[in-house]
């Protein structure tokens, strides 16, 4: 049996532009099946999103507001309303062939909420989802936001876990537009600073497992697009 193989990467802190460019680069080499399936796990600075279905009323901040908190504004290809991303939060960014797994949208979406949720337990924090909204929740507060873009299968997009986060950053906008619902993150819940590294390494290790790989490859960002990462 072949062994299935991920390549994965961690991006530091790295501009949303930049990490957005670099995805449409892995997808379209993935595309013609010059590239393993890959996982980014990394954090942006201040910024906001806004997916394909977004109400612009849900991005309550002043460009007063967004200039003193340094907040950048995008429009984004995947689905969903409007997000924020910011430094300790966690951002992954898998861009997978779902052909190789189960060629299911709704499937692929409760398994990245699975990822999070595991994560999550061996913090001994118990989490759930939300029949309603996609998503990770504790009680009525949302931990981590979920939205994808999937084209030919190949999925782009992904997940934004709170672990550190600032949560007062969340006040300029209606996180997802769910008017009636909180937000929250791992320190605010455990009462305590998080190890950021450790916690990748926990998504990282439950992301593999959830989805079969059986083969972690560890790579800088810069070489994952040249050709010694061809596996075909």
């Amino acid at each position: 049996m072949n062994s299935k193989i991920l390549t994965y990467s961690d991006l530091g802190i790295i501009d949303y532009k930049e990490a957005w460019d670099f995805q449409k680069e892995i997808f379209s080499e993935k595309l013609l099946g010059n590239i393993d399936d890959v996982l980014l796990l990394l954090e942006h600075p201040n910024t906001y999103t806004l997916g394909k279905t977004a109400d612009k009323q849900n991005l309550k901040g002043s460009e007063v507001y967004l200039r003193e908190n340094h907040i950048s504004v995008y429009d984004i290809d995947r689905g969903g309303d409007i997000t924020y991303h910011g430094p300790g939060q966690i951002v992954g960014y898998p861009i997978i062939d779902l052909n190789n797994w189960y060629a299911d949208a709704h499937k692929y979406l409760r398994a990245l909420e699975e990822v999070i949720i595991k994560t999550c337990t061996e913090y001994n924090l118990q989490c759930e989802r939300n029949p309603n909204y996609t998503g990770v929740w504790v009680n009525d507060k949302k931990i981590a936001a979920i939205g994808i873009k999937i084209s030919r299968w190949i999925t782009m997009h992904g997940f934004a876990f709170n672990v550190n986060t600032d949560l007062n950053l969340f006040d300029g906008i209606i996180p997802c537009g769910i008017r009636d619902k909180a937000v929250t993150s791992l320190k605010y819940e455990l009462k305590m600073n998080i190890d950021i590294s450790k916690v990748k390494q926990q998504l990282l290790n439950n992301f593999a497992e959830i989805f079969g790989y059986t083969n972690i490859k560890v790579e800088r960002m810069e070489n994952l697009t040249q050709s010694k990462l061809v596996n075909i």
